[in-house]
């Protein structure tokens, strides 16, 4: 990457995704709303200067303003337009030629005393073409012009942006007789003309004219599609409003989805804080490293030439190798945050747009499937649902899940309302392995809950810090934490029912029930009570850890989605253990289920289950309607895949370790995806090798799939160091953590109002 600035590579550069998506070099491109059009250019005065093709790209500008504009002004004469409602004023010139009449018109708004419009857009040379019948005279003219009008456009450009238009090029075969001497030869001409003169004299780099070059590539792509020729279709001229649009107003609205032409984000407070003590982290383990090695080499065995007999070394404390374990995993941490700052914060690397095809989607979807068959291996136990199978299941899911974010596969519905499914099975996991912990084993300490939320919540924190998200952003582990705790808190509060329990009097049996009847109602109350929930989680501090733009809209939405998913997850838990302990089911290697008739009944009924499920998910017309039905049937395809997976003994008595492998590290995976593998907060991709495609795919995934593998070991190791199984121990840790995030609360406040 040879740096430099975005902009220029958005205007110069780029490469077409498919008939109408224009992808520029290097950076993403926001695609802007009326509304964020308006709330750019309030109190805006735009001008457009130049002949017809400049006449097209004015009224698609405005279009993206109004789109309700009709293209009905004079053809030879000025065109204005207002919108009212934010005080903006745009308007097209009519100055064909680049002569002594557009030099007097720019001239004019050099003047101390004349109001300068915000942005200026000029180009003009086909007419000079066509009236002069191409003559090398009419191109000595336009130079000498040109050189006239350069130094007034560097003078407007200190205070104002201005766009000069290179010439697109024609299709010839289709020009009328009176156009045939506007050849693509006598454009390349004019062009580089422009192109020499204009900022030859400016040595302030503010003061430059900027060359829209990339119209002249769209362009060629596209001028086969012209109704005469000479004027773009209409897509290609929205592509060059919209490019338009991008270079002004992506530093001023910060579209997330927008990388060209803003600037890299300035550190925040806590971002320095996090930096300092890295870099601390760093140069303790370092020095510590480097005493323990020099330890080693004083105390090193050696054989004593007196006695004959050997020395022993030193044997370190147990306080320093903790220690040294601590800021060994912070060491690590503090290189990989490093790398995610750089790909996602910092203008190092290139980021560029999804574009959804289904090749891009199902092409690595059968890749991936086949390559898990081939490392099919037998499980060390054959119950449902056992660990390796568990494993697997989280592992296939999180890579479709991957490739379903990578290739921008939610544009079709579809293959959208079939990755909720996976998404609601995870959470069907959640419910039923946390309900079977809590069933069987009874243990309700704080140590195994503050393990499950450190292990759930550690790396979204650090990235909370590192990348200056809000925690809700990661919305994946607020869900599963604030159920978990729904879950702990179902099974904890009196009476605790467990399995031993249960087992001396069925009544408690229906006790349970009942608790989980009323976490029922309370789901549905709340799932119906967008204003109950909203005030729940709008009180501080959970309103700091749940709101997202200010409020909890998103938070709630993302509740609703799945609401009853983890309820069935426990249920089915409940249901699935007692017809276990009445050994009603046979688990057996090699054995079905159930009976041969109501294991054959079963698995009948759950392939036509999954397959209904699948063609109403393939039928879906609206995605809003398909949302509202989704928490209630989509148990329905994971009941089913459950039981397809489980009833023949054969398929229950092995798993893919290949999938198993990516499920252990899935929760790593699917966050860190975030910002070292997509880019700009998901809405992008990462390029770190530019002009190969596939080869950077390749690349940024083994980088990324290392990254995660490394923070899951990270994640394992500080656990056992920050939640210790001694509950004086824990309690101290406990305190130290609300410090922590006391402090860290005060310096987001801090930041906050340094912000307003």
């Amino acid at each position: 990457f040879k740096g430099g600035d975005t902009c220029e590579y958005l205007l110069s550069s780029g490469r077409f995704l498919g008939e109408k998506v224009w992808q520029p070099h290097s950076c993403m491109m926001h695609k802007y709303k009326n509304s964020e059009a308006k709330n750019c250019l309030i109190d805006k005065h735009v001008v457009f200067i130049g002949d017809s093709r400049i006449r097209q790209l004015f009224y698609s500008f405005i279009k993206l303003i109004n789109p309700q504009v009709k293209e009905e002004g004079i053809k030879h004469g000025n065109i204005p337009f207002e919108d009212k409602s934010a005080s903006i004023k745009v308007d097209f010139l009519w100055y064909p030629e680049v002569n002594g009449s557009m030099r007097q018109r720019i001239k004019s708004w050099t003047e101390s005393s004349v109001a300068k419009p915000h942005i200026i857009v000029v180009g003009a040379a086909t007419w000079s073409i066509k009236i002069h019948n191409g003559s090398n005279e009419a191109l000595a003219q336009y130079k000498i012009n040109i050189t006239s009008i350069a130094p007034l456009l560097e003078k407007l450009a200190i205070s104002s942006d201005v766009y000069w238009v290179l010439q697109d090029p024609v299709y010839e075969d289709m020009l009328s007789e009176s156009r045939k001497m506007i050849t693509n030869e006598k454009i390349d001409a004019y062009n580089e003309a422009a192109v020499r003169i204009l900022n030859s004299s400016s040595r302030n780099s503010k003061a430059k004219v900027k060359v829209f070059s990339v119209s002249k590539l769209i362009a060629q792509e596209t001028i086969m599609k012209s109704a005469d020729g000479l004027h773009l279709p209409e897509s290609s001229r929205d592509t060059n409003a919209m490019i338009l649009m991008n270079v002004y107003c992506n530093k001023i609205m910060k579209p997330i989805d927008g990388s060209c032409c803003q600037p890299q984000p300035p550190l925040t407070l806590i971002q320095k804080i996090a930096f300092c003590f890295f870099t601390l982290s760093i140069i303790g383990y370092l020095i510590i490293s480097l005493i323990h090695r020099n330890n080693y080499r004083k105390n090193k065995s050696c054989t004593d030439l007196e006695s004959g007999e050997e020395k022993k070394p030193a044997i370190s404390t147990p306080n320093v190798s903790t220690l040294e374990m601590l800021l060994h995993c912070f060491c690590k941490l503090g290189l990989i945050m490093t790398y995610f700052y750089l790909c996602d914060r910092a203008n190092l690397f290139m980021k560029e747009n999804k574009f959804y095809t289904h090749s891009s989607f199902f092409i690595p979807i059968v890749y991936i499937l086949v390559l898990g068959v081939f490392y099919t291996e037998n499980t060390k136990e054959t119950k449902v649902l056992n660990r390796e199978q568990t494993d697997e299941w989280k592992g296939w899911m999180q890579l479709v899940i991957l490739i379903y974010h990578i290739s921008g596969a939610s544009t079709f519905l579809p293959v959208y309302m079939h990755i909720r499914v996976l998404v609601a099975a995870y959470l069907f996991q959640t419910g039923y392995g946390h309900f079977s912990y809590f069933w069987i084993k009874g243990d309700f300490g704080v140590y195994r809950v503050c393990q499950v939320l450190f292990r759930l919540n550690f790396l979204v924190v650090v990235l909370c810090i590192v990348m200056d998200r809000p925690y809700q952003f990661y919305y994946f582990v607020p869900l599963v934490t604030v159920w978990f705790m729904i879950i702990y808190a179902t099974l904890a509060v009196w009476p605790q029912i467990v399995q031993k329990k249960a087992n001396g009097n069925c009544l408690w049996h229906f006790g349970l029930l009942l608790k989980l009847i009323c976490l029922l109602t309370c789901i549905y109350f709340l799932s119906y009570s967008q204003g109950a929930f909203e005030k729940i989680f709008s009180f501080w501090p959970l309103s700091k850890c749940f709101e997202l733009n200010g409020n909890v809209y998103e938070w709630w939405f993302r509740w609703k989605l799945d609401r009853y998913v983890v309820f069935h997850g426990m249920l089915f838990a409940f249901i699935y253990l007692a017809l276990q302990k009445r050994q009603m089911i046979s688990e057996g290697k090699g054995d079905p289920l159930f009976s041969n008739r109501v294991s054959n009944v079963l698995l009948f009924i759950s392939i036509v289950s999954f397959l209904m499920y699948s063609i109403w998910a393939s039928s879906c017309k609206n995605k809003t309607e398909c949302n509202e039905l989704h928490p209630s049937v989509s148990v329905v395809q994971i009941l089913a895949f459950i039981l397809i997976r489980n009833i023949p003994g054969y398929v229950r008595s092995v798993y893919s370790s290949f999938f198993a492998w990516f499920g252990k590290i899935s929760l790593e995976l699917f966050i860190c995806q975030y910002h070292i593998w997509l880019a700009a907060d998901t809405k992008g991709i990462l390029v770190l090798i530019p002009g190969y495609p596939m080869f950077n795919v390749l690349v940024s995934t083994f980088i990324f799939v290392c990254v995660a593998h490394e923070i899951s070991q990270i994640t394992n190791d500080l656990a056992q160091i920050v939640v210790p199984k001694d509950n004086s121990t824990l309690l101290k840790r406990l305190l130290c953590i609300a410090g922590f995030f006391s402090g860290l609360h005060f310096f987001s406040a801090m930041q906050d109002q340094s912000r307003h």
